[in-house]
């Protein structure tokens, strides 16, 4: 879209805020459920700002508008909006205000802060009525001034798919029963879950709402000896209804969640919410008749803790994975400057190699396919509208992974297309050597990934380089593909999760210089217990992801000792498990492509 359009739809939103007598509005990135990825319905940021990262924030004035986003996105967004009027916010950046800072700087007595309160959490709804207290300034939340302008398609609705206990785990009753017990020990008589991903979890169900997350719009209160699942009548069929009848769930339709908040009686006592997940709409609601216990949702830290079953089905998943990915980066590096190819074709013939896997369901995110300078935009997605050739020269950063009967992959490779120069090289090897320092950790029981950030960073930070984004993100199991609550990350985050025995990871340290090359090397990691001595448990990471690294990439004299055997190790392990899967040529490929 043009900035001619932005401008215009700016100037509509503008005309709609006057007529409503709103000051500012406030549109973020979400729908109902605070959803990291969201359906086409909800992409209203999007529309306003023509930005299309996954996460942003605009707020609009009559004078002017500004864009918050996190250093995953810092290049894209600037292109993005340029010519449109829209101020970059570069957050977490040295003299940049935060939303709250700058709507505290731009309102006072008389004027309206405005946003949907549907889509707003209860946390940062929260934030904002402290705020106007403080100016003299109110909210208005009910209403959606993108009415008239952003047309919006269809609800987003489909049908409901029942998982089998042998593919998760674990029973839906098993789960309640272990979800009643911490609401117990929490004093809590009921829970509302809103995320999407938690009550998939909960009830072993999956759906197709949200593009390549297999989730239901759906809602779910359970007390102690109750539970109702919310979701529309399109996606519950017959087969649904008889399993959540046999674990005692009763059904109710999505629709019916704001007549239900206002009319329960919530005399099974306090009710717990996740006030960074609920939206504010349905805060304010139970607030108004209930004692509310703010915790982070249980389900959260129960989901991140992957089963035996999972955790086996995982590692078959990441082997065949593996494989695909490594067959496609041997087709690349062979064909690339013989054959035409361009991002967007890598793109597909990556796909094409993981649908020949049996357990194959989706992709879990677009693919992002950056060649060159593209890849310095962490999260850049190429198109057939502008194909960009792929050359004998410079690189391309493959991130990619997909849903499986079995597991939600995710993993980064930069291949190598050509001669690099020093810089590149340097800069390639510091990535990997950052990538294996983490997964070569030991570290005692008890750390959060704050903890172990250090070691992924501590050589880039050394040359006073930094990737602007966290390390490493939890993963789901035929779910999103970010989930928590554990992550790798400096900074403090409020309710850090201790890294615990089952939990997935990633890890994917980088290097991006905007208009030079973009480089990341991404594994997913499973938390193990390693040895117990008389100083405590400690813990390790199990890997699993089996895909090497491009050893031409690798600049040997700037490693220590101890990292080139870890390079060394990694790439003899990748070898010796991908050989049996392998024909002899491919095997020979490997071998070479791998430098050992």
């Amino acid at each position: 879209m043009s900035a001619e359009e932005i401008r215009s739809r700016l100037k509509k939103l503008r005309q709609n805020m006057k007529e409503a007598g709103v000051t500012a509005y406030y549109i973020n990135t979400a729908d109902f459920h605070n959803s990291e990825y969201v359906n086409d319905y909800f992409k209203v940021r999007e529309f306003f700002s023509g930005f299309t990262g996954s996460n942003g924030s605009l707020v609009v004035m009559n004078d002017e508008a500004g864009l918050w986003t996190d250093g995953r996105y810092f290049v894209q967004a600037e292109k993005e909006i340029e010519g449109t009027g829209i101020t970059l916010y570069r957050m977490g950046e040295e003299g940049v205000p935060t939303i709250q800072e700058f709507i505290a700087e731009k309102l006072h007595e008389g004027d309206v802060f405005g946003f949907d309160g549907r889509t707003v959490t209860a946390a940062a709804g929260k934030g904002f009525k402290k705020i106007a207290k403080k100016n003299g300034f109110k909210l208005s939340i009910k209403e959606d001034l993108s009415e008239g302008i952003f047309e919006r398609p269809d609800f987003p609705v489909s049908v409901a798919e029942v998982l089998t206990t042998e593919l998760v785990g674990e029973s839906v009753a098993s789960k309640l029963k272990r979800l009643r017990e911490k609401l117990e020990k929490e004093g809590a008589g009921s829970i509302l879950l809103t995320s999407l991903d938690d009550i998939m979890w909960l009830f072993n169900i999956r759906g197709n709402d949200v593009q390549y997350n297999p989730v239901l719009m759906s809602y779910a209160y359970i007390t102690l000896d109750k539970a109702i699942l919310f979701v529309q009548k399109k996606a519950a069929t017959m087969e649904l209804r008889s399993v959540m009848d046999n674990a005692g769930v009763m059904l109710s339709d999505y629709g019916f969640i704001r007549k239900f908040l206002k009319n329960v009686l919530f005399d099974s006592g306090a009710v717990m919410l996740d006030l960074n997940q609920v939206n504010y709409s349905c805060y304010k609601q139970i607030k108004k008749r209930a004692e509310v216990i703010a915790r982070r949702n249980p389900t959260e830290e129960m989901k991140a803790v992957k089963n035996p079953v999972e955790l086996a089905n995982m590692r078959k998943i990441y082997l065949k994975d593996s494989v695909a990915l490594t067959k496609f980066i041997r087709e690349v590096v062979t064909k690339v400057g013989k054959e035409p190819m361009t991002e967007m074709s890598a793109s597909d013939r990556l796909e094409e190699y993981r649908r020949e896997i049996p357990e194959f369901r989706d992709l879990s995110f677009t693919t992002i396919s950056a060649y060159g300078a593209n890849a310095a935009m962490m999260h850049y997605q190429p198109s057939h509208e502008r194909e960009v050739e792929l050359k004998a020269e410079h690189m391309l950063l493959v991130d990619s992974g997909a849903q499986y009967n079995g597991g939600t992959t995710d993993v980064t490779r930069t291949i190598v297309l050509g001669e690099l120069t020093d810089e590149e090289k340097h800069d390639f090897t510091l990535t990997a050597i950052s990538m294996l320092r983490l997964l070569n950790a030991k570290f005692l029981y008890g750390c959060t990934g704050r903890n172990l950030d250090i070691l992924a960073r501590e050589r880039m930070w050394n040359e006073g380089m930094d990737y602007k984004c966290g390390t490493g993100h939890g993963v789901g199991y035929i779910l999103n593909v970010h989930e928590g609550p554990q992550g790798i990350r400096w900074k403090a985050l409020e309710n850090e999760a201790v890294l615990e025995a089952g939990m997935d990871i990633s890890d994917e340290p980088g290097v991006y210089k905007a208009g030079k090359f973009g480089i990341r090397t991404e594994n997913i990691l499973v938390v193990k217990q390693g040895a117990h001595t008389s100083d405590g448990q400690f813990m390790e990471f199990e890997n699993l992801t089996i895909v090497p690294i491009d050893d031409k990439g690798i600049d040997r004299s700037i490693m220590t000792e101890n990292e080139l055997a870890q390079y060394i190790s990694f790439q003899t392990f990748v070898y010796n498990t991908l050989k049996p899967y392998l024909s002899q040529e491919e095997a020979e490929w490997l071998k070479e492509y791998s430098g050992i």
